[in-house]
């Protein structure tokens, strides 16, 4: 039995994970760090928000942990394992929202043609400055679904439709906040046989109904930002590429299934 330190995985949940990630190559020499290291060396970064130089002498050579991490996110890994524990998911109800991420000084300059650029690696100016916004989803119990970046300043309801399209939305009420309650967003979820509990905003032409006990479970989604903000390289934006941090994101959200 290994006793794990803060920010690392036991082993009954490393346990759920551990086939999900690449194998290793049999020839040649060993590597000089396991999955197991490499992901937890991963999971403190991310948490601590310290930078790869600072990564404690216990998990291996930095550099040798940074090239892992690339190598897994440049292929989808984390991507993919997010996927499989989050299958099992409560989609009675689910909630939709956005956070701003405060970008740092050191995550703009990404050149024009770096891997994945998209919208200026999804770095835009709002009122707080530079802002990253994660846009999510999570469901009945607050786990997350699935997730989107787009630049500050760009409208969440810019964002929904793509995003609620990434899961099934047949017989699934959607919380969301007035932002949200534009006519083709609506049309949209009822187009998918899903329902909505979005609050019209007070000038609405044709308000609609809506179920505001219900709609007090959005503070699920509410609550899920405040875990990943628990997280200070996804609090504060250090990454150049939108691909790299929203890696960090799907570590995270990876995190939060296995607790």
């Amino acid at each position: 039995m290994v006793i794990p330190k803060r920010y690392e995985v036991t082993d009954e949940q490393w346990e759920r994970i551990a086939d999900l990630f690449p194998k290793r190559s049999t020839r040649g020499r060993p590597p000089k760090v396991d999955n197991r290291t490499a992901f937890n060396a991963t999971l403190w970064l991310i948490r601590s928000g310290a930078a790869w130089r600072d990564l404690p002498e216990r998990y291996g050579p930095w550099k040798t942990i940074y090239s892992r991490f690339r190598l897994w996110v440049d292929a989808g890994v984390f991507e993919q394992i997010f996927k499989v524990v989050s299958a099992d998911a409560d989609m009675e109800n689910v909630s939709l929202d956005s956070t701003s991420i405060r970008v740092h000084q050191k995550a703009s300059g990404a050149k024009k043609n770096a891997v994945n650029a998209d919208v200026n690696q999804y770095i835009g100016r709002s009122r707080g400055g530079l802002t990253t916004k994660i846009h999510a989803i999570v469901d009945g119990l607050g786990n997350p679904l699935s997730f989107r970046l787009s630049g500050g300043e760009v409208h969440d309801s810019t964002v929904a439709a793509p995003l609620l399209g990434t899961i099934p939305l047949k017989s699934v009420n959607v919380l969301a906040d007035k932002a949200y309650g534009t006519q083709a967003l609506r049309d949209f979820i009822t187009s998918q046989e899903g329902y909505y509990t979005i609050p019209p905003k007070s000038n609405a032409v044709n308000p609609w109904p809506c179920d505001f006990y219900l709609y007090k479970e959005r503070h699920l989604i509410e609550g899920f930002f405040n875990q990943m903000k628990e997280f200070r390289r996804i609090a504060t934006r250090y990454d150049k590429l939108a691909h790299v941090f929203l890696g960090a994101v799907y570590v995270a959200a990876i995190w939060v299934w296995l607790k």
